[in-house]
Formats: C-alpha cells, sequence, structure tokens
C-alpha cells in the first residue's frame, strides 16, 4: 500500500461532513482534572507541581485537542513550568505524553514506566504545540484480553497498564473485570440456584469464552465465589481510575447466555441452544441463548445494568455484547436477525435510554459464508440510527470488513489492529498497514469510521506496531517509518550518548520484520518449537496462527541482534536499561527458534531415510535437545518471559488458600497447554516461557524423539495417533503439577548480556 500524505484540513473536513451524532457518552468532560496531577505525580514525582492543567471551558469539538506552552513569569504563582490546555481530559493525558516524548525524552512501556528519568529542569516547549485526534475514539481490548493476558493481574498491573493507556490517548477501553459478580446477582433475583449458577460459570482462565457463549461450566471445577468476589472489588477500583484519566468504560450488558436449567425455571421462554464450539464436549458447549425479543431479557438486561450502575456509577452508555462469536445465529432470516439486534437494543435503551451497542465484528470475518451482506445489513438495520452501534472492525490491518460492509451500512465503526492471537510472540508487523491504512479508511464518501484501536488477543511484546498506531491517531499525514523508529529507539533506550547500533537494529527490523506484506501471515508468527510434536504440519502454516517465516533470519534477526550487542558494548549505561534488556532476551529467542526450524527438518530428514538408523535419530536430535535447553536458559535470565510469573500471578489471587491456589494454577497452567479437559484448542495460547520451555515442551520434544527412535529400531511404521495420545498424556500430567512439585521456576544466576552474547555467538 501507497503511503498517504493527508492533511489534517481533509480528515477534520471528512469527519465533519459525516452524518453522526456525536453524543456525550463520557464523564470525561465533566470529570475533576484531579487525576492529572495524580497521575504526574505517580510517574514524574519529583514535577509534581511542574504542571498546570486547564480545560478549555464550552468547547464542544468531537475531536479531543490539547495545547502545550511554557508558563510564563506573569500567570505562574505556584511553581508550574508547563502548561496544558485541553478539551477533554482525555487530550490532556496525551498532551502530557507528547511532552515527555517529545522534550523530555522518556517514555512508558509494557515493562515499565521510565518517565521519572526526565531532565531536571524540565526542558522548555518554545513555541506553543497544538494538535488534534483525528479520530473521535481510540480503543483498547479484545474481550480474550481479559483471559490471555489480565486473568490474574493485580490492581498494581492495571496501575500501570491503565496509565500507559490514558498518556497513549486511550479513551474507551473494554470493562469486562468483575462481570460475573452482577451476573450472579442478576441470575439469583431471577429465581436460579447458586448451584445451577456454579454450574454454568467458566475457569478464571477461561471467562472469556464463558461471556461470549461459546462455553459453559468448567473442567477444573467450579470457580471459587471467592475469586468473583475478589474481581468485582478490583473493578471497583479499575473504574475511576479509568474515569479519572478520561477514559470511558465499556460496560458489559446481559448477552442473553444462561445456565441450562434457566429452560426448566421458565418453561415458556424462548430459548435456544447454540451449536458446539472448538471441539468441546456438550457438556462444556452448546450454551443456552434466551432470545431478545422473549420479554424475560429485557427484564434481566434492565436487572444488570442497574446493578451495575450501582456498583460503579452512571459512568458510561457504552456497552458491550456479542451474541454471535464464532457461534451463528438459529437462524439466517434477514427477519429473525433483524428482529434480535432490535430487541437487544431495546432492552439496553428501556435500561439506559443514552445506551450505545457496541460489538466485535469478528463474526463477519470468520462467519463469513454466513454473514453474507444481506444478512450483515439486517442485522445491523434492526437497531436505529446510525448513532446507536459502534463496531469493531476487529482485524484491519489483514481482512478488514468495512469495504465489503459498506462502512457498515452507515453504523458508527473503528479501525482495529488485532495482530496478536492468543498471546503468541513471534515478531511480526505490517507497518505501512497500520499508519496509512487507517487514515486512507476515512477519506471515502459516507464513512463512518470514528475511531482507531487495538484488539490484540494478547500483550506479549511487539510494542512498536502497537505504539504507532496509538500515535497514528493524532496525526492525518501518515507517519514516516524511518523517523519514527529512530525516535521510539531513543526513548525506549533512553541514555546519554545512544550509539547509532541501536538505531540501525530497529531499522533494520522495522523494514523488514515489521514490514511484513505477505498477505498470508498477518500476524504474530508461532514457533513449531510451541506446538505439539509431529512428523509433518508443522512448518509454513499460515492464516491466523501462522508459523511461515516471511523474512530471512541472516539478513534480519542475526545482524539486528549483533547491533544490539555492538551499541551495549559502546554504551556501559545501555546494559542496565530494562527495555534494552528485554529486547536482547526477546531477539535472541526469536533468533533460536527459528534456528530450530531447520533443526527439526534434519531431524525429519534423517528419519524419513530408508538407510537412517535409530543411532542416526538419535544424534540427529541432539541439537534439538540442546536448543530447546539453551532457550530456556535465555529466557530464565528475564522475568518477563517466565512462568513463574504467569503461576505467582494466579496463586497470589488464592489469599493463602491451598485449594483455591491448586484451582487457580491448574487454570493458569491448562489455558497456556492444553486449552480445553483433553486439548480442544491444544497449544493456540503456548508461551516461550522459562519453565514452561524445560518443563513441558522440552519433556514432549524428548517423548517425540524417543518413539521416532523406537520405530526405528523396531522397523514400525509411524502412528500420529499414538504420537498425539503420548503428548495428551504429558499434557495432562503437566497441568496438573503444582509449582511446589520440584519444577524450577526460580530466577537465573546469569545475566542477560552474557547468555545473550553466548547465543548470539552459537547460533549466528
Amino acid at each position: 500500500m501507497k503511503a498517504l500524505i493527508v492533511p489534517l484540513a481533509v480528515a477534520l473536513a471528512t469527519l465533519g461532513n459525516l452524518s453522526l451524532a456525536f453524543p456525550t457518552h463520557s464523564a470525561s468532560h465533566n470529570a475533576s482534572i484531579e487525576g492529572l496531577y495524580d497521575l504526574v505525580s505517580r510517574r514524574i514525582p519529583q514535577h509534581a507541581g511542574a504542571f498546570r492543567f486547564a480545560l478549555t471551558p464550552g468547547n464542544t469539538t468531537a475531536l479531543d485537542t490539547f495545547t502545550l506552552r511554557d508558563t510564563t513569569s506573569q500567570d505562574d504563582g505556584c511553581g508550574a513550568k508547563i502548561d496544558i490546555e485541553c478539551n477533554s481530559i482525555s487530550a490532556c493525558t496525551r498532551g502530557l505524553y507528547t511532552y515527555v516524548t517529545e522534550f523530555g525524552g522518556v517514555d512508558i512501556w509494557w515493562t515499565g514506566s521510565r518517565l521519572d528519568q526526565i531532565a531536571d529542569p524540565l526542558p522548555s516547549v518554545g513555541k506553543p504545540v497544538t494538535r488534534s485526534s483525528v479520530v473521535r475514539y481510540r480503543y483498547f481490548f479484545n474481550t480474550v484480553t481479559f483471559s490471555y493476558t489480565t486473568a490474574f493481574y493485580a490492581f498494581e498491573d492495571w496501575e500501570l497498564l491503565l496509565d500507559w493507556m490514558a498518556l497513549r490517548g486511550i479513551n474507551l477501553p473494554l470493562a469486562w473485570v468483575g462481570y460475573e459478580y452482577i451476573l450472579v446477582e442478576v441470575f439469583l433475583e431471577a429465581g436460579l440456584s447458586e448451584a445451577d449458577i456454579a454450574d454454568f460459570l467458566s475457569g478464571p482462565a477461561f471467562q472469556a469464552w464463558n461471556r461470549f457463549g461459546n462455553i459453559q461450566g468448567s473442567w477444573m471445577g467450579e470457580p471459587p465465589r471467592q475469586w468473583i468476589d475478589d474481581q468485582f472489588a478490583l473493578q471497583k477500583k479499575l473504574v475511576p481510575r479509568m474515569v479519572e484519566l478520561g477514559m470511558t468504560p465499556v460496560l458489559p450488558s446481559f448477552t442473553g447466555f444462561v445456565p441450562r436449567t434457566f429452560a426448566t425455571l421458565y418453561p415458556n421462554a424462548s430459548v435456544v441452544v447454540g451449536g458446539q464450539w472448538g471441539g468441546f464436549p456438550p457438556i462444556y458447549t452448546n450454551d443456552s441463548f434466551l432470545e431478545p425479543f422473549d420479554p424475560l431479557f429485557a427484564t434481566l438486561q434492565k436487572s444488570f445494568i442497574d446493578k451495575q450502575s450501582a456498583a460503579y456509577g452512571n459512568v458510561s452508555h457504552i456497552f458491550t455484547l456479542d451474541q454471535y462469536n464464532e457461534n451463528n445465529p438459529y437462524s439466517g432470516s434477514p427477519s429473525y436477525l433483524a428482529n434480535i439486534s432490535s430487541a437487544t437494543f431495546a432492552s439496553l435503551k428501556s435500561a439506559d435510554p443514552q445506551a450505545v451497542w457496541l460489538m466485535q465484528g469478528w463474526l463477519f470475518f470468520s462467519s463469513e459464508t454466513f454473514w453474507t451482506n444481506e444478512r450483515v445489513q439486517a442485522y445491523l438495520g434492526g437497531v436505529p440510527g446510525n448513532d446507536s452501534m459502534i463496531i469493531l472492525d476487529l482485524y484491519s490491518e489483514a481482512h478488514p470488513q468495512w469495504q465489503r460492509l459498506s462502512s457498515y451500512f452507515g453504523k458508527q465503526w473503528i479501525w482495529c489492529e488485532l495482530h496478536d492471537f492468543g498471546g503468541n510472540q513471534g515478531m511480526e508487523g505490517n507497518f505501512i498497514n497500520v499508519t496509512a491504512a487507517p487514515i486512507e479508511a476515512l477519506l471515502p464518501p459516507g464513512s463512518t469510521m470514528v475511531g482507531m484501536g487495538l484488539t490484540p488477543e494478547g500483550l506479549e511484546g511487539n510494542e512498536l506496531v502497537y505504539d504507532v498506531l496509538l500515535d497514528q491517531a493524532w496525526s492525518s499525514d501518515a507517519l514516516d517509518r524511518a523517523a519514527y523508529v529512530t525516535a521510539w529507539t531513543s526513548r525506549r533506550y533512553y541514555t546519554p550518548d545512544l550509539p547509532s547500533a541501536a538505531v540501525d537494529a530497529w531499522q533494520l527490523l522495522s523494514s523488514t520484520v515489521y514490514s511484513n506484506t505477505d498477505p498470508s501471515s498477518q500476524a504474530t508468527v508461532k514457533s513449531i518449537l510451541e506446538l505439539e510434536p509431529a512428523l509433518s504440519g508443522l512448518v509454513n502454516r499460515t492464516e491466523v496462527l501462522p508459523t511461515l517465516l516471511f523474512y530471512d533470519t541472516n539478513t534480519t534477526v542475526v545482524p539486528a541482534l549483533k547491533m544490539l550487542i555492538e551499541a551495549g558494548h559502546k554504551s556501559e549505561g545501555l546494559i542496565s536499561v530494562p527495555e534494552y534488556q528485554y529486547d536482547l532476551v526477546d531477539i535472541t529467542r526469536q533468533l533460536l527458534v527459528n534456528r530450530f526450524i531447520d533443526i527439526y527438518q534434519s531431524l525429519i530428514t534423517v528419519y524419513n531415510s530408508s538407510t537412517s538408523t535409530e543411532d542416526d535419530v538419535s544424534r540427529a536430535a541432539e541439537p534439538l535437545r540442546q536448543l530447546i535447553s539453551d532457550l530456556d536458559r535465555v529466557l530464565l535470565t528475564n522475568s518477563h518471559f517466565s512462568l513463574a510469573k504467569w503461576i505467582g500471578a494466579a496463586e497470589a489471587w488464592s489469599r493463602g488458600n491451598t485449594t483455591i491456589s491448586s484451582y487457580l494454577e491448574y487454570n493458569a497452567r491448562n489455558q497456556i497447554t492444553l486449552w480445553g479437559p483433553t486439548g480442544e484448542i491444544n497449544d493456540y495460547a503456548s508461551k516461550q516461557w522459562s519453565g514452561l520451555v524445560s518443563g513441558y515442551y522440552a519433556r514432549r520434544w524428548e517423548a517425540f524423539v524417543q518413539y521416532l527412535v523406537e520405530t526405528k529400531k523396531n522397523g514400525t511404521s509411524y502412528n500420529a495417533t499414538t504420537v498425539s495420545d503420548i503428548m495428551l498424556g504429558i499434557g495432562e500430567e503437566w497441568d496438573k503439577q503444582l509449582s511446589d512439585s520440584g519444577e524450577a521456576y526460580s530466577g537465573s544466576t546469569d545475566n542477560s548480556w552474557d547468555v545473550v552474547q553466548q547465543m548470539a555467538a552459537q547460533y549466528s
């Protein structure tokens, strides 16, 4: 795609011509600015009094705008140095971010905030800077992010992420935490028993798919009431923090999915049973769905929203509601679909007259055969008014649906970057598609695009491609890759006299690994090392979970890693920068798993040879064993690549109750391995983490090698079913282990710098 240069005036004029109303769905415009000062105190405490924020009174523009200027001696009576004037709280936080990054050279990352490293005295602004967003909404989260990444987050984890979000200008985040508490109260009020409800809810690591109506029940036992209560208490902290940072939380609503016994309790209710999902047995899927045109639906909707408002306050009128995620409707009749959506929206409006329905548009891609243009138009058309819905075009960077669906037939929609499936970690991105493409989408006559957003399933590295989209939301010109990467790298490795080799490394990666133009692999690349071992079918997979390497490791990852190491030798201070340490491990990780492909293929070639012996196979497997060991050793040097962090976060919610701790640990283990009682979605959410590599993947590959050796020795044929059964047994056993069962979870005594250099020399 050719980069577009679109003047800001054109973008604003385009938005101005939209026949869309922009009602105030947020408390942002009326919120106190105290949250802004708290943010400064939290992240830049040494300059707590150096910023002055001012909300512009009476400014009703639909687009967030801020102005930065130096405080003059005449209007400064309290020691402030920098003035940030804005028309919304979110604009103020973005203004603060613009100052600390562009003038201060510091930033905040998923690995931590470095904003407190800004210079003293603070740099001056000089000529005032005024900027506006080019879209009304900057959205964040996928429903499943709440399972793949934040399932076990403590408030401290959320606090860092919320500050990251606010500063980057996000003003519309999904807010699912604590949903089950409200739902249980609604179901109890409706007459369902606690046992009925407990039998319906899914485990803590799988709640997203219960919320979607894909699964029901829990193969590890019913979720503890303590967990449900604690998540509700957490949400009562998160929602106020979102609001004070200028964000409008997208709150849950009643979706229609009910326990099986609901149909018995209400025999005349219009309840239909959904289809099987993900290969799960009927006991865990085929969810019951109360059709929205049944009067009970509106009753339960009002009960849910009333209880939610009582808990969190009247902070938002935007509600998430997804009825057909990877689960087709009971009927494909356009009139049926229109009745479903019409009644659904009517239930929301009855509970909240200002309600706006937000939904993920994934279904229109994943079930495109069912969701023809006629059916989509009928479904969306059942909701009156174009400003009554917001559709997330969930996978815009690879499979946009807004063009096929005529800008969602007039409904508001948000251009979204999905990118990551299951929290996979492979380095990948398409820089041009997350810069020029969203700007291009604003321009067609009649475009109803109102936002840009991030919808990754998990947050595991690749920060560059997420940062750039959020920055693109504040520029009507497609951001220049080279200039952007230079500034981004300088902030990421904030150190005096940053060696040019560090910038060169990221320029190389951004022009290759993060400029993926292969249409068959537009997603994070999954390593075959994480997949269940097999004789074939692992290499060169494409589409949603690609294993295809679209770049040459020897001309991309290898020289980039060498450049970063070179930079470390030239700057002693760089070695201590946490983000530099993270990137060294991450790129080395990528190098090793890429090399694993060649080693695996060599092993299979030897095994398939009619002249090879069991000794030949065993020798061919030695490099494979060594690489797995080396990979774990590298990962062990950084806590962000540690199974211990994931398990520890889960166990922390047990509050010392050993039964609950074991339950939570099983949840955590099962999600990243079998994903189901018998591997229904096996390895979908696999991770390259220390402890997982050595304790699980190493064991699987060793069993695979031993099977190959034995079949060679005995002259028997390879049996894929037998291998799968062996792997399932390993998975079931590993999932039931506990962290005190002898596995090594402690950190490494080695440091990243030394280990990375050794691996670079060995595998380059």
